[in-house]
C-alpha cells in the first residue's frame, strides 16, 4: 500500500508538498536560531537569508528558500556573494530544500557555486529516554570551545562569545556530559513557536560508542520539547554514520538539502 504522504519516487521521504511546508517551518527556525544574539534575518533576492558577525559557525550565515524564475535566482546567487563577503565570511552558503527551485543545480554551477554537501532533513518520532547530562553553565563554554575548536581555528575568542550568547537566550539548549574535569561531550539546540533543532552533537572520540551521545540527543529533545516545540528535527549528512546515529536515536528521513558553496576571498581584499 503506498503511503500517500511519501514520495513515490523516493518511499523514504515526504511527498513534495508536504516537504515544501515541513522545509519552511525548519529554515524559519534555523534563520532565527543563526541570528542569536546580534544576527539579522531578511531577503535579498529571492532568498532568505541570514548574517551574523558574532557568530562563527556556519549555522550563522548562510541563505536557504530561493524561489523564483531562474534569472531571479541567478541574480540572487551573485548578490549573495557580496553579501557574505560584506560580513567577512570567505565563503558563501545556499541550502537548498524542497522551498528552492529545482532548477538550483544548473544555475548555481553556472554562477559559479558548487555541490558541497548533500544532507538530509530528518524529523524525531520515537520516544526518549531519561538521559544522564545536564545543563551547561559558563564554566562549561571553555570545554565546548575545545570540542569544537578544530573546525574552527582562530576564531575561539568569537566562539566564546557567542556560546555565552546562546547560554542566556532562553530559546537555547545548551547540554554536557561530564567525564572527571572534562567534558566527555555537548549538545546543542534551539526552539522557537513550537519547532524545536537538534543542531549540534559532539563526543570526545575517547568517549565515543558509550551511549554519550544518545543521552545528549534524548535530553536535547526533552529540553526542546519542554520548551514548546511540538516538531523536533535535525540536519545530518546523508548516508552517512550521521543519518545511521540519527535513525538510531528515533529520527526518520523526510526531505533531501544539498549545500552549495562559492568561494567569496577575493571580494574581501
Amino acid at each position: 500500500m503506498v503511503d500517500p504522504l511519501r514520495d513515490p519516487d523516493d518511499p523514504e521521504l515526504l511527498d513534495p508538498y508536504r516537504a515544501r511546508e515541513l522545509a519552511s517551518l525548519i529554515e524559519t527556525t534555523r534563520l532565527a536560531s543563526g541570528a542569536v544574539r546580534y544576527g539579522k534575518v531578511g531577503r535579498v533576492g529571492c532568498a532568505q537569508v541570514v548574517v551574523n558577525r558574532e557568530n562563527p559557525l556556519p549555522s550563522g550565515n548562510f541563505a536557504c528558500a530561493l524561489d523564483g524564475s531562474s534569472v531571479e535566482v541567478a541574480g540572487t546567487l551573485l548578490r549573495l556573494e557580496q553579501t557574505f563577503a560584506d560580513v567577512g565570511r570567505a565563503e558563501a552558503v545556499v541550502y537548498a530544500s524542497p522551498t528552492t527551485v529545482d532548477e538550483i543545480e544548473g544555475i548555481a554551477d553556472d554562477s559559479g557555486w558548487y555541490a558541497v554537501e548533500e544532507l538530509l532533513a530528518m524529523v524525531h518520532r520515537g520516544t526518549v529516554e531519561v538521559a544522564n547530562v545536564r545543563r551547561a553553565v559558563d564554566a562549561d563554554l571553555p570545554g565546548i570551545a575545545e570540542l569544537l575548536s578544530d573546525e574552527l581555528v582562530g576564531a575561539r575568542s568569537r566562539l566564546l562569545k557567542h556560546l555565552g550568547h546562546r547560554l542566556d537566550d532562553p530559546r537555547c539548549v545548551l547540554l554536557v556530559v561530564d567525564d572527571g574535569e572534562r567534558l566527555a561531550g555537548f549538545a546543542g539546540g534551539f526552539a522557537e513557536r513550537g519547532v524545536g533543532l537538534v543542531e549540534q552533537v559532539v563526543v570526545r572520540p575517547a568517549r565515543r560508542r558509550r551511549g554519550v551521545g544518545r543521552d545528549l540527543v534524548h535530553g536535547t529533545v526533552m529540553a526542546l520539547r519542554s520548551a514548546g516545540a511540538l516538531l523536533v528535527a535535525a540536519q545530518v549528512d546523508e548516508g552517512g554514520a550521521g543519518e545511521r546515529f540519527a535513525d538510531a536515536c528515533g529520527f526518520t528521513a523526510a526531505y533531501p538539502v544539498t549545500a552549495y558553496v562559492r568561494r567569496v576571498d577575493e571580494l574581501l581584499e
